[in-house]
């Protein structure tokens, strides 16, 4: 009998086709809403880019429409695609939040209605989905959702991906590097050290290869200028406890537990010379000496979440101090940001050590200024308007009160 043989079949191979959404989530908080009244129907707030499912998007916020035909009866709320080139689809909700506790958030919500309607689709950069009737305005005005001239707005974006998937027959776990653990491991026996550091008179025991490699410092001090005969490194502008710390960042390749935890609080309350005292400070300041790139930016990380509009200006001092690039980037940006904040203006501008930086450092005052005018640029730019004061005019003015800039230091910039 003539056929084929069902058990001499190949086994089926299988896929499946999965389609879901990749969901994010922005908040914009807009502050000054009365003074943004008034700018005209069609023009808009942005809320900053933000990234959702490899795709950038933002939130436009119209004061007095987008509708003419309205007569500024409403305001309107859109979620626009900031990316070029392709097509999107996606799903989106906006929320206007009630400040009261309550809850009663006032949501439009693309999410609920997929079925009926399915994915939005957006075309091209610029494309948007939203409200032109988000709320009245005159109901907003009166409502829980503006609080001491504040709106926050809450937006979730679904974008919409397919993949298919392949049953993976076979596959092998690859635990996670363990060579921290192991080095750390030969840093507390301390078998086979074959150099031993004088450290303000405390003695620590360390093998050459290692350090070698961690330090161009280290390398030369024990490869170049360490006899084949000697064993003892002596070094006495360093603390001991430093000293420590490096070991334990050179074996472990991470910060060592005795590094302060670091909150926006942290260096509210201490001057800059008890900041300059911390074990996270001072290990910046010898990473920078002994070429230790990778503790630089583990210590700029760590001092970076105590950046608060109270610390910011100590913050950048140090930073400018021990040359910490990318803690000083992120000073500046925050100093800029807030700076142009109404809200937050007077509470940077009378700290004790902003005061200090505009009278002692002429130099990164300078810098500050240039950051402050580049975000005044750009969020120019993202809106569409001209700002009506400069908050750098402000500055260079001496910050309502706290004195002068001498103009062969800093050049206003026109708006």
């Amino acid at each position: 009998m003539s056929g084929s043989n069902p058990d001499r079949a190949s086994s089926p191979t299988s896929s499946r086709s999965v389609t879901k959404t990749v969901n994010g989530s922005h908040q914009f908080v807009i502050r000054g809403y009365r003074l943004a009244k008034g700018m005209g129907v069609g023009k808009h707030i942005a809320s900053d880019n933000f990234s959702v499912g490899g795709y950038q998007w933002e939130i436009f916020f119209f004061p007095d429409g987008k509708n003419p035909e309205d007569n500024s009866a409403y305001v309107s709320v859109f979620i626009a695609l900031a990316s070029e080139g392709s097509e999107v689809r996606a799903l989106f909700e906006l929320s206007l939040v009630d400040q009261s506790g309550k809850g009663n958030h006032k949501v439009h919500s693309h999410f609920e209605r997929t079925l009926d309607t399915g994915p939005y689709t957006l075309k091209y950069k610029g494309s948007m989905w939203g409200y032109k009737r988000f709320i009245r305005r005159t109901q907003l005005e009166t409502s829980d959702f503006l609080k001491d001239d504040c709106l926050i707005i809450n937006c979730t974006v679904g974008v919409v991906v397919s993949e298919v998937q392949r049953p993976q027959l076979h596959s092998v776990r690859v635990p996670d590097s363990e060579i921290g653990s192991h080095f750390g491991v030969l840093l507390d026996s301390m078998e086979g050290s074959d150099v031993t550091f004088d450290i303000s008179g405390e003695k620590f025991q360390a093998h050459k290869l290692v350090l070698a490699a961690r330090s161009p410092f280290f390398k030369s001090k024990i490869l170049n200028e360490l006899g084949a005969n000697n064993t003892e490194v002596t070094i006495n502008d360093l603390e001991p406890k430093v000293f420590k710390a490096l070991l334990q960042f050179m074996y472990r390749d991470s910060l060592p537990e005795d590094v302060e935890p670091v909150t926006t609080l942290t260096f509210e309350f201490l001057t800059l010379p008890e900041i300059y005292e911390t074990l996270v400070v001072k290990l910046l300041e010898a990473a920078e000496k002994y070429g230790m790139n990778r503790l630089r930016l583990l210590c700029e990380a760590r001092i970076c979440k105590g950046v608060s509009v109270k610390s910011v200006a100590k913050i950048l001092a140090l930073a400018d101090r021990y040359k910490a690039t990318e803690l000083k980037s992120a000073c500046l940006l925050f100093t800029a940001e807030n700076l142009a904040d109404a809200f937050n203006f007077t509470a940077v501008l009378e700290t004790d050590a902003y005061k200090e930086m505009k009278d002692e450092c002429l130099t990164l005052q300078s810098e500050l200024l240039k950051a402050v005018a580049g975000y005044e640029e750009e969020g120019s730019h993202s809106s569409g308007e001209d700002k009506s004061q400069s908050v750098w005019a402000q500055l260079s003015d001496g910050g309502g009160g706290g004195g002068d800039i001498s103009s062969r230091h800093v050049r206003q910039r026109t708006i």
